[in-house]
């Protein structure tokens, strides 16, 4: 594998470092006091993505885009290294109309809507006009099997009813939230461990029974544009809003998360970045016992691990993504899940040795490590938790065991063969 960036990609960061640096930066103290003051930064956001839509620094994260979509037409390799820069200000991303969850659900509408439904809803997504959310996980069941969702889909004539709660969904305190995109039971006839059971369907925001129930604090954390939970009572769409065919809920899914781990994962490197930075230059500065922290061996090892840790995630992430790239998503299930748990783990570990460095002072919004830190505990249940993702490389290493059972019968030496020797 050459992870050596085409021209292209060279030519995109130097100018996405460049947008970073003398835009999205300088912005970054007005955007948390818009926050503060419990306002979405919705001006300086808009005014951000036109300047980056001007610059053709948009979309880059689709690499299927039809002729006329706004965008770079990126492979998962190419737009890796973008997606890590982005993350250094954990905000950044919307500005390039690459913000979750809104990318996977592009991704997803790209795939299977039909073309009154890409008409209505993906083209305002693609040039940023609406944001939108997805709504899959639910309090009253382990969502990291989705076939235990509850929510229910119910076909009466020429609409479809939803019932339901959905929790830590992303995104519809969002002003421009009009799309959620549902997922459902919609055929309860099937067992439990049946993959046709789910159905998706379009929900706009504003339809009747559908409320934002309140917007859930991550450890005392109020994101601006919200981990909400949603009630759908007696919720009615019209029949034509199912994306793609009844009973395919599940694979719809599995094919959304694939590329968004890829994105997860390069922006949890750039922020891990961040971190080891700040780092870095704290232990060179803060004193302690008559020596720098920098002076300090265990100081020294921090510094060295989070390195190296850094390094190999981000190369464990640029083979999924090419595996992505040359054999599809199915094929990348078991990298996938790989990158998704060794980025969340290395969020926090790093963070965690920044924050020591920084003393109390790591605790506080005075540095973005406590927020990343929160945003790393917390990526070990988004998008499936550890356990999950351990299980799928589990079984994969078993799988193989299985296959090549008593191929290395030849490594182990018989006890009589070592005593006659």
């Amino acid at each position: 594998m050459d992870f050596d960036h085409s021209d292209k990609v060279q030519r995109l960061r130097a100018q996405l470092s460049d947008f970073m640096r003398f835009h999205v930066e300088p912005a970054n103290v007005a955007w948390h006091r818009e926050v503060a003051a419990g306002r979405y930064p919705l001006a300086l956001i808009e005014r951000l993505k036109s300047k980056a839509f001007s610059e053709e620094l948009w979309n880059l994260f689709l690499p299927g885009l039809s002729d006329g979509d706004p965008g770079q037409r990126l492979s998962n390799v190419e737009y890796a290294p973008l997606a890590e820069i982005m993350g250094r200000v954990h905000w950044a991303s919307e500005v390039f109309n690459c913000n979750a969850p809104d990318t996977g659900n592009m991704e997803l509408l790209h795939l299977a809507a039909t073309p009154e439904q890409r008409s209505q809803w993906l083209d305002p997504l693609l040039i940023g006009e609406i944001r939108s959310c997805f709504a899959m996980s639910e309090p009253d069941a382990a969502s990291s099997d989705a076939r235990n969702i509850r929510t229910t889909i119910r076909r009466d004539g020429d609409h479809y009813v939803v019932n339901g709660r959905k929790w830590f969904i992303t995104g519809p305190a969002h002003p421009n939230c009009k799309l959620a995109i549902v997922m459902g039971v919609s055929n309860d006839s099937l067992p439990p461990t049946s993959h046709e059971r789910h159905s998706m369907l379009l929900v706009p925001m504003d339809t009747p029974g559908l409320s934002i129930v309140r917007n859930i604090p991550i450890m005392h954390y109020h994101s601006p544009e919200g981990h909400c939970e949603l009630l759908f009572r007696d919720v009615r769409v019209p029949a034509a809003n199912l994306l793609g065919e009844e009973g395919k809920g599940f694979r719809l899914a599995q094919d959304r998360l694939g590329p968004g781990r890829v994105h997860h994962c390069m922006r949890t490197i750039g922020q891990c970045e961040v971190a080891l930075e700040l780092m870095a230059e704290r232990a060179l500065e803060r004193e302690a016992f008559g020596k720098h922290l920098a002076d300090f061996a265990n100081v020294q090892d921090w510094i060295a691990e989070s390195r190296l840790e850094i390094d190999q995630a981000r190369l464990l992430v640029m083979q999924a993504a090419h595996r992505m790239d040359r054999a599809g998503n199915a094929a990348a299930r078991v990298d996938v899940s790989a990158i998704k748990l060794v980025a969340a783990r290395l969020q926090t570990r790093v963070v965690d040795r920044a924050m020591q460095v920084f003393g109390a002072m790591g605790l506080t919004p005075d540095t973005p490590l406590s927020y990343l830190w929160t945003w790393g505990r917390a990526m070990r249940f988004l998008d499936g938790p550890d356990e999950v993702h351990l299980r799928v490389v589990a079984r994969a290493e078993l799988a193989k065991a299985k296959a090549q059972a008593g191929q290395n019968a030849h490594h182990f030496v018989p006890p009589s063969q070592l005593l006659s020797v």
